[in-house]
């Protein structure tokens, strides 16, 4: 009989151990969503199998005006953590995702990160311009990869909170990341520094000011949050272009590309696309400086 009793004691420690174990080592994905597609490679670099990450903006999708569909805000009620980047939509969105799933853990990933103004798209020449103490910060800070480290880190630090058991795993993978981070960096400078230090490019939205500053860039921008230029500011522009021999005015695949066309029409020039929210963030930045680096010459 005691022998009995003992054989069900170890059963239920076992049973019990058992419980214990695929709780605190589940094999179930944390369900999680981010805003654009270049948050969804760091999540993913970061998490590995051990995150699902789905995307509110979808490619294509104009993430100012973006409204999320009824099947993602349904997903959202059962998402476990949500990182916001700091992007237009969110301001409107977020407080409505928290009313869907108060439960649901806001990570603000641009936490730490001095945002820079965005560039009045109509002074091009070297004078410095005071910036009105309201004009718009520029939210496309996933474009540098100094900044994508201080982003990483937040994602880092959420995820440890948020599923502690394995964070090891977390870590190792952060660490990894980081020297895929570095490399990047190195190769972006090895591409655009040296002789086109301060050299100036055309985008016709104004997405690639982080970058640019990394680089020893300058961005010239057409147009401001869809705000497109009159008739005499483009007139301007182009004989700015033409004064600075610039040929390519830099498209972004998500707007339309007719405003930049004339533009390039009109100075003898081309156009090419470059797109900030494409999902292969690392390779599109090198794809990206590869160009930058041709319209430089």
């Amino acid at each position: 009989m005691k022998h009995l009793q003992s054989f069900k004691i170890i059963i239920f420690l076992s049973l019990l151990f058992l419980g214990w174990t695929s709780v605190a080592f589940s094999k179930t994905p944390v369900q999680a969503f981010v805003s654009i597609l270049p948050q969804k490679y760091f999540v993913e670099k970061i998490g590995g199998k051990l995150i699902d990450v789905s995307v509110m903006v979808k490619p294509g999708a104009d993430a100012h005006t973006f409204e999320p569909k009824p099947k993602q805000m349904v997903a959202l009620s059962k998402t476990m953590i949500y990182f916001a980047i700091g992007i237009e939509f969110e301001n409107v969105w977020l407080n409505r995702f928290m009313a869907a799933n108060p439960d649901m853990l806001i990570v603000y990933t641009d936490a730490g990160i001095d945002k820079i103004p965005m560039t009045d798209p109509h002074h091009h020449d070297e004078e410095q311009h005071t910036i009105d103490k309201d004009i718009i910060k520029d939210p496309h800070i996933w474009l540098s990869p100094p900044l994508v480290k201080i982003l990483s880190r937040n994602i880092l630090e959420s995820l440890l909170k948020i599923d502690p058991n394995h964070a090891t795993i977390y870590k190792a993978n952060h660490e990894k990341f980081m020297l895929e981070v570095d490399g990047l960096d190195s190769n972006l400078r090895r591409i655009l520094t040296g002789e086109n230090k301060g050299a100036e490019f055309i985008v016709f939205h104004p997405s690639w000011g982080y970058f640019a500053h990394a680089y020893g860039l300058k961005q010239v921008p057409v147009e401001i949050e869809g705000k497109e230029p009159k008739p005499a500011e483009i007139k301007d522009l182009i004989k700015y272009a033409q004064k600075k021999g610039i040929k390519v005015v830099f498209v972004q695949p998500q707007f339309s590309s007719a405003g930049a066309r004339i533009i390039a029409d009109s100075i003898g020039g081309q156009i090419a696309f470059v797109d900030p929210l494409a999902a292969d963030w690392s390779k599109n930045l090198y794809e990206v400086a590869i160009k930058f680096k041709a319209a430089l010459r």
